[in-house]
């Protein structure tokens, strides 16, 4: 096990840094941070300023990243490669402060530590503050990294905001170039790898007692936009068995897709309605539309297909019983994506040299950068354990003492890649 003063004290940092982007808000009694918003660039220029002072070379790539970069410190039998770590700093609305910035600062403080014991690796390393991983302000995830690792769509950039501001408006607005995106992706020959710290979001660490988990894979995962149309009509007035309700069909479609998700435990599925409308939204009249969100997730693809499946097959019923209209469109769909061999055996090897024991493995019901990131090169991922698993909250809480391990853990990991190119 690692020396415990050591890992107190990188905790300590890691605690002082997390304060100091939570302090960034676009709200005074909650954290809000989305993708370019001044809220974003603010953070991002905090960030790029603590990589500086670590002796990086700095620089905001035309996507709004802090890419902060550090040569080979001797030859290696793979060339003047890199290996990325990172992680997002963009937040969710009323969110946690450790989702997505512990691994940005993580990353960090792991690059210090190994600068501060003279370790020269043989590739370099480029540590990524990515924007937007939540996907909040835009009806798309993962934009930053899918950018860097080559395989972002260009016709997301018009997409609008709630208030009508295309991502291009937006990027033009922040300082980014649009039209420079292509450019950014890094070549696949070029890079070693890709490592993300990530709080777990999941209370499996915490029950199993142990501050460090390795990632397996990250689940199937799509999102999916539900529109009901029924007839408004006046509230006292049309007898009940005469109406159209479509907030009624809406609260039988979320009720069943909540039986369906529950019956398949194998696979991890997981359905979930985070977001409804009604409209004409009056307490006097009858709802005439509703619009929902749809967020599926499981193990695999097929059982991810197969839930969606018949989620719609539900909603068909539900429209035809309830005399609605239903349109089912599909947004986002993510494939399963597996973690890396070499990647997962470094963070094995890391965290269990922390620890003192074998780390676990788990699988990563939340969507990353990862599933961008594996288009690009193998990448892995630790966990870090969380109080009672709670995440997109503010009750989020990591442990200064779990957070300095994972700074060692990180440390660990990045050496036994090291010693793996040595011995090629």
């Amino acid at each position: 096990m690692s020396d415990a003063t050591a890992i107190r004290a990188a905790g300590t940092r890691a605690q002082e840094m997390i304060d100091a982007l939570a302090a960034i808000s676009a709200d005074s009694d909650r954290l809000t941070r989305l993708y370019l918003t001044p809220e974003h660039k603010r953070a991002a220029e905090l960030a790029g300023t603590w990589m500086e002072q670590a002796g990086l070379s700095v620089r905001m790539d035309a996507a709004g990243t802090m890419r902060g970069s550090l040569p080979p410190g001797r030859p290696g039998p793979s060339g003047n490669k890199s290996l990325l770590i990172g992680s997002h700093i963009d937040t969710v609305i009323d969110g946690g402060r450790y989702d997505g910035n512990l691994g940005v600062v993580v990353g960090l403080l792991a690059i210090e530590a190994l600068k501060a014991r003279g370790e020269a690796l043989p590739f370099g390393i480029e540590l990524l503050a990515f924007g937007d991983e939540e996907g909040v302000r835009y009806p798309i995830t993962l934009t930053s990294s899918a950018v860097a690792a080559g395989v972002f769509d260009p016709a997301a950039l018009d997409q609008s905001d709630r208030s009508g501001v295309t991502m291009r408006e937006a990027l033009t607005a922040f300082g980014g170039k649009p039209e420079a995106l292509a450019g950014e992706a890094y070549q696949a020959d070029s890079v070693l790898g890709y490592l993300e710290v990530h709080i777990e979001q999941g209370p499996v660490l915490e029950r199993t007692g142990a501050p460090l988990g390795v990632v397996t894979a990250i689940a199937s995962q799509s999102r999916h936009r539900i529109r009901i149309k029924g007839e408004a009509g006046h509230a006292g007035t049309v007898p009940m068995p005469m109406r159209r309700d479509a907030l009624v069909a809406a609260s039988e479609l979320i009720v069943g897709i909540e039986a369906i998700a529950r019956k398949d435990r194998k696979n991890s599925l997981v359905a979930t309605v985070g977001e409804i409308e009604a409209l004409p939204g009056a307490s006097n009249v009858i709802p005439a539309e509703v619009r929902l969100s749809l967020d599926v997730r499981a193990a695999t693809d097929e059982a991810r297909r197969d839930a969606v499946a018949t989620i719609l097959s539900f909603a068909r019923k539900t429209e035809a019983v309830r005399q609605v209209a239903l349109t089912f469109e599909t947004v986002l769909e993510k494939p399963v994506a597996t973690c890396g061999p070499r990647m997962m055996a470094a963070i094995q090897e890391g965290a269990s040299r922390v620890m003192g024991k074998p780390a676990q493995q788990l699988l990563s019901g939340a969507g990353h950068d990862g599933l961008s990131m594996a288009h690009l090169a193998e990448y892995g991922m630790m966990f870090v354990r969380c109080r009672g698993g709670i995440s997109h909250n503010p009750a989020e809480f990591v442990t200064v003492d779990d957070m300095g391990a994972a700074v060692e853990g990180l440390v660990e990991a990045i050496l036994a890649l090291a010693r793996q190119e040595a011995a090629r």
